[in-house]
């Protein structure tokens, strides 16, 4: 099959858009969108390949960025490829030590930067770095402290080039190959130091051509960007949304994601459990709420979706007439209201990174909103699974996407093959040879396919746990149980060769105190709440409830409720918010030591 290099998209795009804008970012002291049109958008690139150039950027030479996501950032990621060098995205929320590990492994000697965090977490690094030279600053706002080695992104672009280098970005694009390496792509390790992924261009052009098979999309979508382009997950979308004309507009502040979702009214967008789960319990918390009268419309409008939807729509049968007049009653006075928090226009939302339990994604789709579950990893540069328009299953994560071959290997291993599949982890061999078994990917995660050829995730092998007792236990599938409940924002199960299994919960803060209002228990900080005997015993009610379907070697015997929430910054999770559980375990040692005290 003929794959398109992704810089050859772009110029084909700004020729065919012109002046329709390809992206967008919000001017916080007028409080608007701005877009940025796709001639614009080409024009912003080609001076940034040019000053890159004018850097003494060579081919192949890796160059950081290090930044939340913004316009600038895309702007950047493509002029760097557009030289035939190779992109290393950081992310923002990194300490300076993780970032200097990046740095010196890719030897990088120009980093992008975003605010002022990052720079001056960069400027640290720079003070004793042997490989850094250059950090471009995006934000205007950002106070300089070293002129000689910083510059603003405005300016770098503004530079005056010569013709001998407007000849050599000529040359480089006409020589640009898809056998370029286009990207290094460190994963953010839930277990050991983080690993290089390596992945050229032509991982990225079969990947657009695989979601072109899969997804009915146009120019005239709008996407929200607000996951971190530094994952592969967000950036494979947004490429795949530029390879299309689907306007993207940046949020760069995630926790504003409910209000931006009203103002940009989003069609499609790429998201992650969490969003849903929050949302769920923040509905069914409504709910609660209500008068009896509305909670029986809630109820009854939702069954008529759940008919609608997942009964007929889903597995492509016709709507009785009388379902159709009972769905338009219940969509005109529930469900439409309930689409509307996602901004009311949603076609569908992909969502990866962790699986969302079958009872959440079926109750979402009950009032149309249509999530496209999906499984992948950014050694599979992104997507190797999604759910299709019909006949998708609940506890699947889909099925297998476009030119892509699916296996279970030993231990119900999935085992990948096809052409999104890396070129390797980058200076690691020996990590390289260890995940390829015969041409095939060992993804490290567990699972089945189903007589339809559905994929069922079952666990990440190396977060199985096994009891001193030899029982094996699924964390996840126990956190997934837990996380679905009002009162608990995040949970992390232990039991690796210990006795029983425990947790460390975090509550929702808000609820809780909602909770302590309503039952006039009176507390002076969130320390003091967590430790009420009324609140551990709305808890261990709670758990024991949730656990009713576990084996009794599987539930969790004690927990433990923390103070505050596990943090990217802190470490304790990946920037797609999962659980770094090492971490997690040395990090809280003391405290799950005590629950082990018999």
């Amino acid at each position: 099959m003929a794959y398109t290099h992704l810089i050859e998209d772009i110029k084909q795009n700004a020729k065919r858009f012109k002046s329709k804008n390809a992206i967008y970012s919000k001017n916080e002291v007028l409080g608007k969108w701005e877009g940025i049109s796709w001639e614009l958008f080409e024009n912003q690139i080609e001076k940034v390949s040019q000053s890159l150039l004018n850097f003494g950027i060579s081919v192949q030479q890796n160059v950081a960025i290090f930044a939340e996501n913004m316009p600038q950032w895309i702007v950047a990621d493509i002029a760097i490829m557009g030289v035939r060098a190779v992109t290393v995205p950081i992310y923002a929320t990194n300490s300076k030590n993780e970032a200097e590990y990046i740095i010196n492994d890719a030897e990088i000697s120009v980093v992008f930067v975003g605010g002022q965090d990052e720079y001056n977490k960069a400027l640290k690094i720079l003070e004793s770095n042997a490989f850094l030279k250059l950090i471009v600053v995006f934000d205007n706002n950002v106070k300089l402290q070293n002129e000689v080695n910083s510059v603003y992104f405005k300016d770098f672009m503004a530079v005056e080039t010569n013709t001998a280098i407007k000849t050599e970005l000529q040359k480089r694009h006409f020589e640009c190959d898809l056998s370029d390496l286009a990207s290094i792509i460190y994963t953010s390790g839930t277990t050991g130091e983080p690993k290089g992924v390596m992945l050229d261009h032509h991982n990225f052009a079969a990947s657009l051509v695989a979601h072109d098979f899969e997804l009915d999309v146009s120019e005239k979508d709008v996407s929200l960007s607000f996951l971190p382009l530094s994952h592969i997950y967000e950036r494979s979308w947004v490429f795949f949304c530029l390879h299309r004309g689907i306007e993207v507009y940046f949020n760069q502040n995630p926790k504003l994601i409910a209000e931006v979702l009203k103002e940009v009214k989003p069609t499609v967008m790429c998201t992650v459990p969490r969003i849903f789960e929050k949302i769920f319990a923040a509905i069914q918390d409504k709910r609660k709420e209500a008068s009896p009268i509305k909670m029986k419309l809630a109820s009854w409008a939702l069954g008529i979706g759940n008919a609608y939807y997942n009964k007929h729509k889903r597995l492509d049968k016709k709507v009785p007439f009388a379902l159709k007049l009972k769905y338009k009653i219940a969509d005109k006075l529930v469900l439409s209201k309930l689409r509307d928090v996602f901004g009311g226009r949603i076609k569908f939302m992909p969502c990866g990174g962790a699986p969302l339990a079958a009872d959440m994604v079926s109750f979402f789709h009950s009032f149309g909103l249509n999530i496209k579950c999906g499984y992948g990893l950014t050694e599979t540069t992104a997507t190797v699974s999604l759910f299709g328009y019909k006949h998708f299953e609940f506890n699947s994560a889909g099925k297998t996407i476009h030119g892509t071959q699916i296996k279970i290997g030993e231990n119900s291993e999935i085992m990948v093959k096809g052409p999104g599949v890396m070129k390797g982890y980058y200076k690691k061999p020996a990590e390289t040879a260890e995940v390829f078994k015969d041409g095939w990917f060992c993804t490290g995660d567990a699972g089945t396919m189903d007589a339809e050829g559905n994929l069922v995730i079952t666990d990440r092998i190396k977060d199985l746990m096994k009891t001193s007792g030899g029982k094996y236990i699924a964390p996840q599938k126990l956190e997934m149980a837990m996380i679905n409940d009002a009162f608990i924002e995040q949970i992390a199960v232990i039991g690796d060769q210990q006795k029983y299994v425990t947790a460390l919960a975090v509550p929702s803060f808000e609820n809780l105190k909602k909770y302590a209002l309503e039952h006039k228990i009176s507390f002076k900080d969130v320390e003091e709440l967590i430790n009420h005997n009324q609140i551990k015993d709305l808890f261990e009610k709670r758990f024991e409830e949730l656990q009713k379907e576990f084996s009794k070697f599987e539930k969790i015997k004690k927990f433990t409720l923390l103070p505050k929430e596990f943090s990217i910054e802190a470490g304790e999770i990946t920037a797609t918010l999962k659980l770094k559980r090492k971490v997690i375990q040395q990090k809280y040692k003391e405290l799950i030591d005590k629950m082990y005290k018999d």
